[in-house]
C-alpha cells in the first residue's frame, strides 16, 4: 500500500466525516467572544492526525466554556488546514488574524509552517507551537509545548543501547528542518553511549517507494533505526520495513510514531517498534486516565483514537488559559511576561515553561500489535531550549 492509498483510507474518511463540529460558546460565559485559530493538519501526509485533533480542540473548548470561559470570554475555535505547502498555511493563519479576529493561534503540523506562520505574524499574536520539534529556536511570539530532542533522544537513545546492547544506528527522517536537526542531536547521543551512525538519509514528502533504503539499512548492519518520518510516510516505510524482514535485524525507534500511525502499520508489521513521547492513549496515570474518560465518553467507541498530536491541542488551550488569566489580557507583550514560570496540568500532568518551552514527563512505549504498552517513565526532562523574555 502507497502513501496515497492510505491516506485516502476509509478509515480516516470515516472519523473525519463522523465528527462533531468544533463547538463555540457555551451558556455560561456572557463577555465578547475569545476567537482562537487552530492550524491543523486535514490534508496530505499528516493529514492523519486531524480528525483526532479536532475532536480534542472541540474536547478543550467545552470544558473551558462551561467553567466560565477563559476571563469570563466564550472561546470560538476557527479551525485552518495546515496539512499542504507552508505558504497555504500561511494564508489560513493571515486570514484567521486580519478577517477573523483570533487574538492567538495554535499550530500543530510541521516545522517547515512554523517557521512560515512565524514569520508572518512577526511577534505580533500569540502563536502556540504543539506538536514534537526540534528544538534550538527562539522567535519572537512563538510558544512551545511539545517535546525536544533533548526530552525525547537523551534519555531513550542511552536506555536502548543499555538495555538492547545497541551499538550501530541508522537515521531517516523527510527532508526538512524537524528530522534533521533531531538527528544532529541524536548523533551526540549516541556517540555518548558508546554507538556510532552507519546511515543517514532523508527523503521528500512525495517518495512512496522505500526500497534502496531499506536495502541500504540491510547492507549497513544496524542495530536501530531511528525513524523521523511524518505520518503517511512512516507508515510505508515501516510496513515494507518488515516485509523486508528488517524487524528481525533491528529494532526502530520513533519520535513521531503515535497510534494513528501504528494502526496504519499494522499488527504484522509492528515488531520490535518503540515511540518515545511524552502521552501515549495507554498512559495510565489519573490526569491521562481522566482524560481519556471524558474524550471516549464524549465521542464514543470508534473516535479517532487519542494521540499525542490531538492531546497537544488539548493542551495548547490549557496552556492559553492559563497565561491569558495570567496576563489578564491577550496582548503579545503581557503574554510573553506571564508566560514564564506558569504552570498548568493536564493529560500529560503538571507542565511548567520555562524560557518559552516546557518541561513535561517523558515515556518509552512498545508496540504490541496495534497498542502501546508504556515501558518506561523517564520524568520530567528539560527541554533542553530556553529562550530569553
Amino acid at each position: 500500500m502507497d502513501r496515497r492509498a492510505f491516506l485516502s483510507s476509509s478509515a480516516m474518511a470515516l472519523a473525519a466525516s463522523q465528527l462533531p463540529r468544533v463547538a463555540t460558546a457555551q451558556a455560561t460565559p456572557v463577555g465578547k467572544p475569545l476567537k482562537l485559530g487552530f492550524l491543523i493538519p486535514r490534508s496530505g501526509t499528516a493529514g492523519l492526525f486531524g480528525p483526532s485533533s479536532e475532536a480534542c480542540i472541540e474536547l478543550a473548548v467545552n470544558k473551558i466554556n462551561a467553567e466560565g470561559g477563559i476571563l469570563g470570554r466564550p472561546i470560538e475555535a476557527l479551525l485552518g488546514d495546515a496539512g499542504g505547502a507552508p505558504s497555504d498555511t500561511v494564508q489560513a493563519a493571515q486570514r484567521m488574524w486580519r478577517r477573523d479576529g483570533v487574538e492567538a493561534i495554535v499550530g500543530e503540523h510541521g516545522s517547515a509552517s512554523r517557521e512560515a506562520v512565524a514569520g508572518a505574524l512577526r511577534g505580533q499574536l500569540p502563536y502556540v507551537y504543539s506538536p514534537v520539534n526540534e528544538g534550538g529556536y527562539c522567535t519572537d511570539g512563538v510558544f512551545t509545548t511539545g517535546e525536544t530532542p533533548s526530552q525525547q533522544l537523551a534519555p531513550a537513545i542511552p536506555y536502548l543501547a543499555k538495555e538492547r546492547s545497541i551499538k550501530r544506528w541508522y537515521l531517516i527522517g523527510n527532508d526538512y528542518s524537524w528530522p534533521r536537526i533531531t538527528n544532529a542531536a541524536a548523533k551526540e547521543f549516541i556517540a555518548d553511549s558508546g554507538g556510532e551512525v552507519v546511515g543517514e538519509e532523508y527523503h521528500p514528502f512525495t517518495t512512496d517507494n522505500f526500497d534502496s533504503s531499506l536495502a541500504n539499512i540491510r547492507d549497513s548492519g544496524a542495530e536501530a533505526v531511528l525513524i523521523n518520518l511524518v505520518g503517511g510516510a512512516s507508515v510505508v516505510f515501516n510496513r515494507a520495513y518488515a516485509s523486508f524482514g528488517l524487524d528481525k535485524q533491528a529494532l526502530r525507534l520513533g519520535t513521531l510514531i503515535e497510534e494513528n500511525t501504528l494502526a496504519g502499520i499494522g499488527a504484522e508489521n509492528s515488531g520490535d517498534l518503540y515511540s518515545v513521547s511524552g502521552y501515549f492513549d495507554a498512559l495510565d496515570t489519573p490526569a491521562a486516565l481522566a482524560f481519556r474518560k471524558t474524550y471516549y465518553d464524549t465521542f464514543g467507541a470508534d473516535a479517532p483514537v487519542l494521540n499525542t498530536l490531538g492531546q497537544s491541542c488539548f493542551e495548547a488551550v490549557l496552556f492559553l488559559q492559563a497565561v491569558i488569566e495570567k496576563a489578564g489580557e491577550t496582548s503579545i507583550d503581557a503574554i510573553t511576561t506571564a508566560s514564564e514560570g506558569i504552570s498548568y496540568s493536564g493529560p500529560r500532568g503538571d507542565v511548567t515553561m520555562s524560557g518559552r518551552f516546557v518541561n513535561a514527563n517523558i515515556y518509552l512505549a512498545k508496540a504490541e500489535g496495534t497498542e502501546f504498552k508504556i515501558i518506561e517513565n523517564f520524568g520530567g526532562i528539560a527541554s533542553g531550549t530556553t529562550c530569553s523574555i
